[in-house]
C-alpha cells in the first residue's frame, strides 16, 4: 500500500491516538487495580495530602471512601437479600474487616495460653472444658462446621478456644482453592470471635506464593498456631515448613506459637532465643503410637 503525504500524516496521528488510548486504558487498569490493594492503608494518608479547598483532590477522597463503604457492606447485602440462598456464608462476615488484596477476613488481638488440645471430632461428646479445640486432622472430620457452624456454636462456647479450621494447603492445589481456604479460616474464626468464643489464628501456608495470605488478617505480637505434623518426614515438605515459619515468625512478630506436633530443636531453639514462647502438644497420632 502506498500513501501519499497527506495520507501518511493522517495515518501516523491515528497510530499515535491509538498508543494514546491504548496507554490511557493500561494506566487507568494499574490505578483502579492497585488503589483496591492498598485501599486499607490509603485512608491513613490521604488526609494529609488533600487539601479542603482542592475540590479534585477531595472528590477522589470522597469516591474511595464510598467504595470502601460499599465493599464492607456487601457481605450484609448478601446475607439478607430476599428470596436468595446463603451458600457462601455470608453471615459469618457480617461485620467483619478484611485485610490485603484478597480481602481476608480479621481475627482480633489476644493472649492465651492454651493447656490442652482437643480434636473438634472430639468435642462433642467431651466434657473436658479447659481444652481448647482444634481442627488438625482430615478435613473430612470438620468440614461439617463450615457446612453447619451455627449447629457448633453452643458445643464449641462451653471449652476454653478454638484454635481455627485447619483447611488443607497443599502445593499441588490450584492457588484459588489454597486462597478459599485461608479465607473460610479466617470467616469461622471472624464468626465464632463475634459470637463470644475465645480464638487464636492456625497459621497454615503451603509455599512462598501463599505466605502473604496466610499472614492476612491475624493480629501482630500475638498468639499464633501452627501444625508441624506431616510436614518434617520429606525433604521437600520440611523445607517449605521451615522457610514458611521463617517469613511467618518475621512478619507476624508472635509473643507466642502453639505447636500441634514435633517442635525439633533445630527449627524452635532460634524463636526461643528471640523471646517467643513455644506450646508445643502430641500430635493425637504420636499419643496413639505411644499408648500402643
Amino acid at each position: 500500500m502506498v500513501l501519499d503525504r497527506k495520507e501518511c500524516n493522517a495515518y501516523d496521528c491515528d497510530k499515535k491516538k491509538k498508543k494514546r488510548i491504548t496507554i490511557g486504558v493500561v494506566i487507568r487498569s494499574l490505578i483502579e487495580r492497585y488503589i483496591d490493594i492498598y485501599l486499607n492503608s490509603v485512608f491513613d494518608i490521604l488526609p494529609y495530602f488533600f487539601c479542603e479547598s482542592n475540590y479534585i483532590f477531595n472528590f477522589i477522597y470522597m469516591k474511595l471512601l464510598a467504595i470502601n463503604a460499599e465493599r464492607k457492606n456487601m457481605a450484609k447485602t448478601n446475607g439478607t437479600r430476599s428470596g436468595c440462598k446463603d451458600v457462601f456464608r455470608a453471615f459469618l462476615v457480617e461485620n467483619a474487616t478484611y485485610d490485603g488484596f484478597l480481602e481476608i477476613p480479621t481475627i482480633e488481638y489476644g493472649v492465651y495460653k492454651p493447656k490442652k488440645l482437643l480434636p473438634f471430632s472430639k468435642c462433642i461428646a467431651s466434657t473436658d472444658y479447659e481444652c481448647w479445640v482444634h481442627f488438625y486432622e482430615d478435613d473430612t472430620a470438620f468440614e461439617r462446621i463450615w457446612n453447619n457452624p451455627k449447629r457448633y456454636l453452643s458445643i464449641l462456647k462451653k471449652f476454653a478456644g478454638v484454635i481455627t479450621p485447619d483447611f488443607s494447603l497443599f502445593r499441588d492445589m490450584p492457588l484459588v482453592m489454597q486462597f478459599w481456604n485461608i479465607y473460610r479460616n479466617r470467616a469461622i474464626g471472624n464468626w465464632l470471635q463475634e459470637n463470644g468464643v475465645p480464638v487464636i489464628v492456625n497459621v497454615r501456608y503451603s509455599d512462598d506464593r501463599t505466605y502473604t495470605a496466610a499472614c492476612s488478617g491475624v493480629p501482630i505480637g500475638g498468639v499464633i498456631s501452627i501444625g508441624s505434623h506431616g510436614c518434617l518426614k520429606c525433604k521437600s515438605d520440611r523445607k517449605e515448613f521451615i522457610v514458611g515459619l521463617d517469613y511467618i515468625v518475621k512478619v507476624l512478630k508472635p509473643k507466642i506459637v502453639v505447636v500441634y506436633g514435633t517442635a525439633p530443636d533445630y527449627i524452635f531453639n532460634k524463636y526461643m532465643n528471640m523471646g517467643i514462647e513455644i506450646l508445643q502438644f502430641e500430635s493425637s497420632y504420636a499419643k496413639a503410637k505411644k499408648e500402643n
